[in-house]
């Protein structure tokens, strides 16, 4: 027998480790994680909804609980997972809060990365390029989202870890489980949980009761945290969600807001030539069509709400998805131009093509969120809350708290004279009507009550009726006066005894406070904690939700 028969037969491949295309493999997907990593770094930031979710893990930290004002049971975070994600690692002596969430979410979009390569290279099998992958390093919003503070970084490394399990073919019940926390991560993305259970049952073919035990595995942890969400918040939704109406529907706002994810960025051209090569891969449908039919509803479901105002945040998941059986392709004479396509591509994007909109700073309709806040505050990385001090309207905000020496409900002025005003409160506590709120809760003490007028962190305000033709995820405003009215005593500032609004605006609006409807939103939420009251939001929570008043305190008074 020869040498060379010897080392076949052993199953090793004597050439050098240059020549052999499997380490190619691995060390192209290190150089492109790498890659992604340092441009994700290049542009890392804090985004003032980010410092929206920090003042909750503030709270949990400071042991009042996943609130954010103390005393008000208000879930102001849309992913439950990556709020207590950043609970348990702000126990870490040392870091910022601010720095935790921009490193976290960094490494969890990196290793949503690495997951979606190595799940396309376990599809195909042998020496695979990433060529999926260049599209997530070539767009800027795969890039700013990667920190920002916001959950999408958790997002990418939930799909990639899904779509992960489910290509391995092993652990169906670990593979189940991490598939049902995707409500956890963002609502919206119960919709990928729900295809990728389905393709594991339809790949493995369990018995009915292995697989009825597969899906109470994947339900127990979302179904149980919705019990909680019900008893403790009182509604069947994250309030942000209440907030901004993700029920409704806005189709031709959400197809604008499509179409503004792909047309800067010619996005069909890399998204068709990877069709292509994945047609010549003709590899599991199964396994291919999950990620792309999660992708497609995931999609729908943005475009029918109406879209975001942040640029293309809400269809990053959907992109990453679609992007999975491609993420890394086979590279063969037939696929070859194409992957060069899609090279010479991401070149472009990532060097030339951005948004039409990228300089303009005015915070209306769509915005490129990350330049808009880099330009407001002066700083071209700003992650601290205290960076934010150089945005006018955050600075007046926190010196009017730190000024005020007694309890009082604070409202800013926003006719002629623009300035923060105080008004006498029986309450032994400083309330305050606030907008851009993230930055600002995050710059004075846990005991201030922060409310604004979007609902995002206001009860009150998250029920009341929408604007039409809002802006997006701003289409709620409930006019500072309803402060007054819960909070205040009397009609008359203390600063000179300024009157900015009419008493009978301050007088309705405590007629409105008093309203069933409203009283039982605030009693859902303010009410003392028991076993009583958790069963009451409860049985409650379906009618809760669906309660809405109008913004006007003189229409909503007629209740």
């Amino acid at each position: 027998m020869t040498a060379a028969a010897t080392v076949g037969e052993s199953g090793l491949d004597p050439s050098p480790w240059y020549r052999r295309p499997v380490a190619w493999t691995w060390v192209a997907t290190a150089a492109v994680l790498v890659l992604y990593a340092v441009l994700a770094w290049q542009r890392r930031w804090m985004s003032d909804d980010g410092l929206l979710v920090l003042r909750t893990v503030r709270e949990i930290l400071a042991g009042h609980g996943p609130v954010f004002n103390i005393g008000e049971r208000v879930e102001a975070s849309t992913s439950p997972l990556w709020t207590w994600l950043l609970a348990g690692l702000g126990t870490i002596p040392g870091p910022p809060l601010e720095w935790v969430a921009v490193v976290a979410g960094l490494l969890c979009a990196t290793g949503g990365l690495f997951f979606g390569l190595d799940g396309a290279r376990r599809l195909y099998g042998g020496a695979v390029v990433p060529a999926g992958a260049l599209v997530v390093c070539a767009l800027p919003p795969f890039r700013d989202f990667a920190t920002s503070g916001l959950e999408p970084g958790l997002a990418l490394l939930w799909l990639g870890l899904s779509w992960w399990l489910l290509v391995r073919g092993k652990a169906a019940v670990a593979t189940a489980v991490v598939l049902g926390l995707g409500p956890l991560v963002r609502p919206d993305l119960a919709l990928f949980s729900i295809a990728g259970f389905v393709a594991l049952v339809l790949s493995r073919r369990p018995r009915v009761l292995a697989g009825l035990g597969w899906l109470a595995a994947g339900v127990a942890l979302p179904v149980g945290y919705q019990v909680f969400r019900m008893g403790y918040y009182g509604l069947l939704v994250p309030n942000t969600a209440l907030a901004k109406e993700a029920g409704d529907a806005d189709w031709p706002r959400g197809f604008a807001y499509l179409l503004d994810l792909i047309d800067p960025y010619l996005l069909w051209l890399p998204v068709l030539l990877l069709v292509a090569v994945a047609v010549l891969a003709r590899r599991s449908r199964i396994l291919t069509l999950t990620p792309v039919v999660a992708a497609v509803l995931l999609a729908v479901y943005v475009v029918r709400v109406g879209g975001d105002f942040m640029h293309a945040r809400m269809l990053l998941p959907a992109l990453f998805a679609l992007l999975l059986p491609v993420m890394a392709v086979p590279f063969t004479r037939r696929t070859v131009a194409f992957v060069a396509g899609v090279a010479v591509w991401a070149v472009a994007a990532g060097g030339w093509l951005r948004v039409p909109y990228e300089n303009d700073h005015v915070a209306t309709g769509v915005t490129d969120e990350r330049s808009y806040w880099s330009w407001a505050t002066g700083k071209a990385h700003p992650v601290l809350a205290t960076d934010f001090l150089g945005q006018d309207v955050i600075r007046r905000a926190v010196e009017a708290v730190d000024g005020t020496s007694r309890p009082a409900v604070l409202v800013y002025s926003y006719g002629g004279v623009r300035q923060w005003f105080r008004f006498p409160t029986d309450r032994p506590y400083v309330t305050m009507a606030a907008d851009s709120m993230g930055a600002i809760s995050n710059m004075v003490s846990v005991d201030v009550r922060v409310h604004d007028g979007y609902g995002l962190a206001s009860d009150l305000a998250a029920h009341s009726e929408t604007i039409p033709g809002g802006r997006p995820g701003h289409s709620k405003w409930l006019v500072p006066a309803w402060e007054i009215a819960a909070a205040g005593r009397g009609d008359l500032a203390e600063d000179g005894q300024v009157r900015i609004y009419q008493p009978a605006e301050i007088e309705a609006a405590r007629a409105a406070v008093r309203c069933p409807a409203v009283q039982d939103v605030l009693t859902s939420t303010r009410g003392e904690l028991s076993w009583s009251r958790f069963a009451d939001n409860f049985t409650g929570a379906w009618q809760r939700t669906e309660i809405r008043y109008p913004r006007s305190p003189s229409e909503a008074a007629r209740c």
